[in-house]
């Protein structure tokens, strides 16, 4: 596989991180406007590259975490068509609840388990509870770890 030139590559990572920074913030429309920009600049066919499938990856989360499941979805599934994406649980956690949240639960089933399937227990606990709850009616096996217990004394 090629790999992109330094200039490109170091622009790209700058324009990703600072997309991060202000998606931590919340303040996903400006994070969207700086990962599209990086996106922008690969080679085409840009789904040959591997900075493809992390960009694709923070615009589809910035979208997930705005509330735009559409788009979320969109561009989530572009990027299973990049370098490593299937199998990447990340990809295939915010894919699966994009799709629980579009009401395509048969494929949120799918995507969701493949993503239980490659994460710990701990990358669950900042999930809402709802997405292992739903796999636990479809799947045998699924605890719900991430659910806080009170016990009465």
């Amino acid at each position: 596989m090629s790999e992109l030139n330094d200039q490109t590559y170091d622009t790209i990572c700058q324009l990703c991180e600072q997309g991060d920074t202000l998606a931590d913030d919340g303040q996903y429309a400006e994070a969207l406007d700086l990962y599209w920009q990086a996106w922008d600049l690969l080679p085409e066919p840009k789904t040959d590259w591997e900075a493809a499938t992390w960009i694709l990856a923070a615009i589809g989360d910035a979208d997930f975490l705005s509330g735009d499941f559409a788009a979320a979805h969109e561009h989530l599934s572009h990027a299973m068509y990049c370098p490593d994406a299937i199998g990447n649980p990340f990809l295939h956690l915010r894919l699966g609840q994009a799709q629980f949240e579009l009401g395509n639960m048969e494929r949120a089933a799918d995507e969701l388990m493949r993503a239980y399937m490659g994460l710990d227990d701990e990358a669950w606990l900042d999930e809402d509870p709802k997405y292992l709850d739903f796999l636990a009616t479809v799947a045998e096996g699924i605890e719900n770890h991430s659910r806080k217990t009170t016990s009465a004394i």
